[in-house]
């Protein structure tokens, strides 16, 4: 079977013309940032790219699957990194539950602060029948915890002390409020790994354990990105040199093209999938790119794109608006192509006779491609040539591992999400929570300022 591929041939045109990887001033750092993902993977600080955990996954999945075979639903409690891969991963693998007739399992995600649905949950779905899992790394994170307090009142309301055998807590192995509900409780749970940052959790029991339940091939999605992270880890096994193996990979390529991006105005990085059910990606990608990146006035905005619905909104304004975004174009061509048209199509449609359906999308795809090349945006192909588990963890990987090498290349940490952290604090602040004294001036005098009768007009 061919490989997957990047196609590099537009991919530094327009005000990068005349620029490649190899002749990019950002090459020069190879050397030092080879010796940093040396001395980080040694470190056990980017646990995504070698999974030291993964044997310890594949023993403690298996026997929660099991646990929570016989339900119907499974309710996740989750918000950002701990729900958007999840997301992803269900609608690429497991689409039946969109369509008519589908009898089961069914995943939800309560991904947001939304009563209504929250309420609708737990008014028609039988607790008998759901089970909950509940993550959060910290067991910090007030919309998860609040969601929790509220379902488990209604596990118990139901169930009584059976509750227990309808929650699964993913969260940190040895700390933190759920780690101790875990073990108060005797609640089954899944750690999340050391060093393992939501947005780079997916393919942690963060995002496995969800699939798993749909009956995703979870063991292929990691496959994949091990396959990926590979060339990067044998230099440590074999002794060869780190500085020549990143030097070959695509993440790294891929790294110094989004530098080169940012250094030359190019501040929209658009995700443009090409793939109908990997469209959910685009929302994944959108997190780890912008809470990874979006540092010291840095950074370039990731803007998730469908094809072909795109087409007819946004993307009048990649093609005719402001010359400042590349684009990572994902298309597939061995998808399935679904019907042929016959010759009953009205005259004006013949040329369509005797073509597949699928055929529309492989040829809207091309020609957006074209379009965005010819109005001055860089483009890198990402090209699949199929679109399995494995192929979505080659995907996964590959993007983990330049959007790590992008922010090394920034200077700035791509791991942590300060500004992030600020604003739950003020949010915690204005509900009562006790040790924020400066964020509750804060909120005081920010919301005496908004308040005021000559900053307000009515409409």
């Amino acid at each position: 079977m061919k490989s997957h591929h990047l196609d590099w041939t537009y991919a530094f045109s327009a005000r990068l013309k005349g620029i490649s990887v190899a002749a990019s001033a950002f090459t020069g750092r190879v050397e030092e940032l080879g010796r940093r993902l040396e001395d980080e993977l040694k470190q056990g600080l980017l646990p995504y790219l070698n999974m030291p955990f993964r044997t310890e996954l594949e023993e403690m999945l298996p026997a929660v699957l099991n646990a929570v075979a016989g339900y119907k639903h499974m309710l996740l409690l989750g918000i950002g990194g701990s729900a958007l891969g999840a997301r992803a991963l269900q609608k690429a693998f497991f689409p039946a539950q969109d369509r008519p007739g589908h009898q089961g399992p069914w995943l939800w995600i309560a991904d947001n602060i939304d009563a209504d649905t929250l309420d609708a949950w737990m008014t028609s779905l039988d607790p008998r029948e759901t089970v909950v899992v509940v993550i959060s790394k910290s067991g910090g994170t007030i919309e998860t915890m609040a969601q929790y307090f509220l379902v488990r009142r209604w596990l118990r309301k139901h169930l009584g002390q059976a509750w227990k055998e309808h929650v699964v807590l993913v969260t940190d192995a040895e700390k933190g409020e759920l780690r101790a509900e875990a073990r108060q409780e005797t609640l089954a749970s899944l750690p999340v790994p050391d060093n393992l940052g939501g947005r780079y959790s997916v393919l942690s029991a963060v995002g496995l354990l969800p699939a798993a339940f749909m009956g995703i091939d979870w063991k292929g999605l990691l496959d994949g990105a091990a396959s990926v992270a590979a060339p990067l880890l044998n230099p440590l096994n074999e002794g060869s040199g780190m500085a020549s193996a990143l030097a070959r990979h695509p993440s790294w390529h891929m790294a110094v093209w989004a530098r080169e991006l940012m250094e030359h105005g190019y501040d929209e990085l658009i995700f443009f999938s090409y793939i109908p059910l990997w469209n959910y990606f685009g929302a994944w990608f959108s997190q780890l790119w912008a809470e990874s990146l979006g540092k010291d006035g840095k950074g370039s905005m990731p803007v998730p794109a469908v094809g072909v619905t795109d087409q007819h909104s946004v993307n009048q304004m990649f093609l005719d608006g402001p010359r400042n975004k590349g684009c990572l174009f994902l298309t597939c061509d061995g998808l399935y192509k679904g019907q042929a048209f016959g010759a009953d199509a009205p005259p004006k449609w013949n040329w369509l006779s005797d073509k597949y359906f699928g055929d529309l999308l492989q040829a809207e795809g091309l020609g957006t491609r074209m379009a965005l090349t010819q109005n001055q945006a860089p483009l890198v192909h990402v090209a699949m040539r199929e679109a399995g588990a494995n192929a979505a963890g080659k995907l996964m990987g590959l993007c983990m591992s330049a959007t790590i090498l992008t922010g090394w290349l920034m200077d700035i940490n791509p791991i942590d999400q300060p500004a992030v952290e600020g604003g739950k604090r003020l949010a915690n602040a204005r509900l009562g929570a006790p040790g924020l004294d400066d964020e509750q001036k804060a909120l005081t005098s920010f919301l005496a300022a908004e308040g005021s009768a000559k900053a307000l007009q009515s409409f």
